[in-house]
């Protein structure tokens, strides 16, 4: 294929992100019509829009010499981080569709930004944080619940002859009379106790790990790890509309932001996953908290049209 010319940085900006924009899985046709008008308005023009084009086919599949360029020069750079993030856009389309049949399924869900609380028909009640979906399945013998998406925390009425239990993920949680949250996360499920005593267990097994106020357990493909001591209250702040972190991963802080805002954040790297973060943000601000984050942190965030990436 013959190479483009060479664009201006400027236009070359630009150019990116209008690719990028058409591929995100939302652009309507005033999108499309746009750009090519945009390219039309001169050969300077053109010739970035070719080059944005050839970046997103070269560079897109070809994720690992990115970062190899990323070791090379310590950095990563608009230009190169272009086959990160068009790689990221163009799967937007599927990764919203998943959500959007997972909310199909829920008797109740929230949207970005949004929480509610639920009346059960038991008249227990569960908080749905941001980006939550939540399906019943409530009958004489179980009060039951699956968590389809996002964080919850349920406050329950005891009744012991109808145990009530929250599946999410690959496991369960089983309470008779408490109060405790349940995250459904990328790689794992995290439950922490509020007030009383859970069990939490995997799909198939009829015992499971007890877990009491101040205590959360993380549960996944590798089963049911022990519970650990944590202060409940900081643990679910988002209810008072906080975000509270005591030396947490980046990787664990930015999964919890990315329920509280539209746009996808990627970080670049193993290393910047790990970095530890501490401090108390504002879930109605989600961009201060990047701010926060490149302030404090050897980071700093590259803001494209619907990524943000961290590097």
């Amino acid at each position: 294929m013959e190479r483009p010319p060479r664009a201006g940085l400027a236009l070359s900006d630009e150019a990116i992100e209008w690719v990028v924009r058409l591929h995100s899985g939302t652009a309507a046709a005033a999108d499309h019509a746009g750009f090519s008008a945009w390219r039309a308005r001169s050969a300077d023009h053109e010739a970035a829009a070719r080059e944005a084009e050839a970046l997103w086919q070269g560079l897109g599949p070809a994720g690992g010499r990115v970062r190899a360029s990323e070791g090379r020069s310590g950095r990563l750079t608009r230009r190169a981080v272009i086959g990160g993030g068009a790689c990221l856009a163009l799967g937007l389309g599927a990764i919203a569709s998943d959500p959007l049949r997972r909310r199909l399924l829920a008797d109740h869900s929230t949207g970005v930004g949004e929480t509610r609380d639920v009346v059960l028909p038991d008249g227990s009640r569960a908080l749905l944080n941001s980006s939550t979906a939540l399906a019943l399945d409530f009958s004489g013998a179980r009060r039951g619940l699956r968590l389809l998406e996002g964080q919850a925390l349920f406050t329950v009425r005891p009744e012991p002859a109808r145990p009530f239990i929250v599946s999410a993920a690959e496991g369960w949680t089983r309470a008779v009379g408490t109060a405790f949250d349940v995250d459904l996360r990328a790689d794992s499920v995290c439950v922490t106790v509020v007030e009383g005593v859970v069990a939490v267990g995997l799909d198939g097994t009829m015992d499971g790990v007890r877990v009491q106020a101040d205590e959360a357990v993380r549960y996944g493909p590798a089963g049911v790890a022990p519970p650990q001591r944590v202060d409940a209250a900081m643990a679910t702040a988002w209810r008072r509309g906080k975000l509270i972190f005591n030396r947490r991963p980046l990787e664990d802080v930015v999964n919890e932001l990315q329920r509280h805002t539209h746009t996808r954040i990627m970080i670049t790297g193993s290393r910047l996953r790990a970095l530890e973060v501490t401090g108390v943000f504002d879930l109605n601000d989600p961009a201060a908290v990047l701010d926060t984050i490149e302030q404090t942190l050897p980071v700093r965030v590259m803001r494209l049209p619907l990524v943000n990436v961290i590097l």
